[in-house]
């Protein structure tokens, strides 16, 4: 069929600007009017159902009707971490510029598996910036992906392949049934699930996931990792990698990096270190400098900028020491049609569907690679000690009320529980969630539960440049009022 274009494809400039400028006018109130909101809000019942049963449109709405309806409909429940008083999980604000990054790759809209297109230029630019700062050699790979979880599953993924090929197993033919071993992992009892996730996916199973024990400041010890990996070597099991943390969820802590990396060295074991959360802080502040340097023993690392680089979700990214060993896990691509790199000719560089799962990729370096050049080293250096900051005077009010009892401070995460005296013992658990509920759902502030040396807790990590010491003190307020209210 031929002709001129659909009325409904026919976007002429002046109507993608009005267009654009519409949506501007949205995101500017919605940033700016956040403090003045609600912290969090429930979506109604009513307006749920609605959601749940409204039919599939047959015919079309104009522009401006739709816009309409996500104002009304969507806007106003957002998941709350735009607001300086959110302090719940690790989930950050968007930086303006990212918003609108985020747009502009939507324009160009490439698939960033490969080829000689600027969306694949700049991806590698991003990782070779964070290679650079995470003191990896000039031969290191990397790749955005969807978050920490992914990151963690490309990691093993490759820990995989290299540990079976060294036991004389093609695990990407035959899998793990020719092994006729044990495969085992290790992990920290502070480190995130998606190393039992990933375990899972990679056929390892979650019962071959070994948990080592924490030390008194929740950091993973050492020399029982070493005692576990003796134990499983004895037993003929075949260890595939060891996942640190370069600043916990929970709690907030760095894991001993150094002397991990010790112990993967004696048993010539993977290194992967999980920094999705406190990776920009130790790579960033000289106050972590000695976790810094230990992080370029590491044969991957995952980092989300999506969290504490305030990009928009989503943005994870995996660094790879080894590249030879990612592509030899990851490639489908035959030997002799494998592009190494023609600077004037279409397949450009070696393309990153060769070093990870997805064939199909966004263009999620350009906020990243945009908030970047905005912001500098320096800035970032200034935003993450600012929240820092505001989790030290957080901290301080804590410590400071007589019915509140500080469990863990780490980063920028505090763990505290509400503690009144003459409370059973037996009885602060349930007031605790009763006062976490209080909380969410009074909409001043927001907190998550966690559980904290077997407790449950209270749990405020501060991703966000917009909150300031006034917020922290309102947090503390609002755990007081709750605590107050349950009699």
């Amino acid at each position: 069929m031929s002709g001129p274009l659909h009325p409904a494809w026919r976007w002429r400039e002046d109507d993608v600007r009005a267009l654009g400028e519409q949506v501007a006018g949205i995101v500017a109130a919605h940033l700016a009017g956040l403090p003045s909101d609600p912290v969090f809000r429930p979506v109604p019942p009513a307006a749920a159902a609605a959601f749940a049963t409204a039919p599939l449109p047959l015919d079309g709405t104009a522009v401006d009707e739709v816009l309409a309806r996500f104002v009304a409909d969507v806007l106003p429940y957002p998941f709350g971490n735009g607001h300086p008083r959110f302090y719940a999980w690790v989930n950050s604000p968007p930086h303006a510029l990212g918003v609108f990054a985020e747009a502009l790759a939507a324009a160009m809209n490439p698939s960033v598996a490969g080829g000689n297109h600027a969306a694949v230029h700049v991806e590698r630019q991003v990782v070779r910036w964070f290679a650079d700062l995470a003191g990896f050699p000039s031969g290191a790979t990397g790749l955005l992906v969807s978050g920490g979880s992914m990151a963690t599953l490309t990691a093993f993924t490759v820990a995989r392949h290299r540990a079976t090929r060294a036991a004389g197993i093609d695990v990407r033919a035959d899998g793990l049934q020719g092994l006729g071993r044990r495969c085992t992992l290790y992990v920290g009892s502070e480190g995130h699930g998606s190393a039992h996730k990933a375990a899972e996916l990679l056929g390892i199973g979650s019962a071959n996931v070994r948990v080592v024990p924490s030390d008194a400041a929740h950091r993973m010890r050492p020399d029982l990792l070493r005692s576990a990996l003796d134990q499983d070597v004895t037993l003929g099991c075949l260890p595939l990698a060891v996942m640190a943390t370069a600043g916990t969820v929970n709690t907030g802590a760095i894991d001993p990096l150094d002397e991990i990396a010790d112990v993967c060295a004696e048993h010539g074991i993977w290194l992967h270190v999980d920094g999705s959360y406190g990776g920009p802080a130790v790579l960033l502040l000289d106050r972590y400098a000695e976790a810094r340097a230990a992080l370029a023993r590491a044969d991957s690392i995952a980092m989300d900028p999506h969290k504490w680089l305030y990009a928009p979700v989503d943005a994870g990214l995996v660094l790879l020491r080894d590249a030879a060993a990612a592509r030899d896990a990851f490639s489908l691509v035959p030997a002799y049609l494998r592009t190494d790199g023609d600077p004037s000719g279409v397949g450009g560089p070696v393309w990153f569907s060769e070093f990870g799962f997805d064939q199909t990729r966004p263009f999620r370096a350009l906020k990243v690679w945009m908030l970047l050049r905005h912001l500098g080293v320096t800035g970032y250096r200034d935003l993450i000690a600012h929240d820092i900051a505001v989790a030290d005077r957080l901290a301080d009010g804590i410590t400071a009320a007589p019915q509140l009892r500080l469990l863990a401070r780490g980063l920028s995460v505090v763990c505290f529980r509400a503690a009144p005296a003459g409370c059973p013992a037996d009885a602060l658990d349930d007031l605790n969630r009763r006062v976490l509920t209080d909380v969410q759902l009074g909409g001043r502030a927001f907190l998550a539960g966690t559980t904290v040396d077997g407790v449950f807790a209270l749990r405020a990590c501060v991703v966000n440049p917009g909150s300031g010491g006034a917020d922290a003190d309102a947090v503390v307020a609002e755990v007081l009022a709750a605590l107050s209210r349950q009699g």
